[in-house]
């Protein structure tokens, strides 16, 4: 476990579709209210990290997300997002939280984030929303896991109905890397 795990957990959250879809053109390819709400209750009041692209894909009105640090990781030296923190890696943006005495932060987005996240094995725990469809469509996609690498629990289902295009699953994964 590196100094990073020790002192602040890194929690990835994404919703993905059956074959590990995530969006198309920047945007999402579903609307569940339900997700959505899970999304806002779990990472309120805490650090959410994301890419450029994903920060940039929010809807105006919502940029920032509100009452919650939003953390911006890009390449571009120059970069301004207005009411943000940018960084320039992964690393030095959960250094800082950890500086900041956060014990949780939220990675959430895009693909090339949640990539690079899983590859340098700083995340402890997801958060995934397991979305029942199938989107030929898409042009980003959640990485591959090992599910044999952590321990998971289900949190909430919800069906198909006028809130939500399709039906889900909730489920919280916990690393057993110790």
């Amino acid at each position: 476990m590196n100094t990073i795990e020790k002192n602040c957990s890194v929690a990835l959250i994404a919703a993905i579709a059956r074959n590990r879809e995530l969006g198309k053109d920047n945007n999402l390819l579903w609307r569940l209210s339900d997700d959505m709400a899970f999304f806002k209750a779990t990472t309120l009041n805490h650090w959410v990290i994301m890419g450029r692209k994903s920060y940039e894909s929010l809807p105006p009105k919502f940029r920032p997300l509100p009452n919650r640090v939003n953390v911006i990781v890009t390449r571009d030296p120059h970069y301004n997002g207005e009411g943000c923190l940018v960084f320039h890696s992964i690393e030095e943006s959960i250094e800082a939280a950890r500086k900041a005495d956060q014990h949780k932060v939220f990675i959430i987005g895009g693909a090339q984030i949640y990539a690079e996240s899983l590859k340098s094995n700083l995340i402890n725990e997801m958060y995934l929303t397991h979305v029942a469809g199938e989107f030929p469509e898409a042009d980003v996609f959640f990485p591959e896991v090992n599910p044999l690498q952590w321990e998971t629990t289900r949190i909430a289902g919800f069906e198909a109905d006028d809130k939500n295009q399709f039906a889900g699953e909730i489920l919280h994964y916990v690393s057993k890397k110790v």
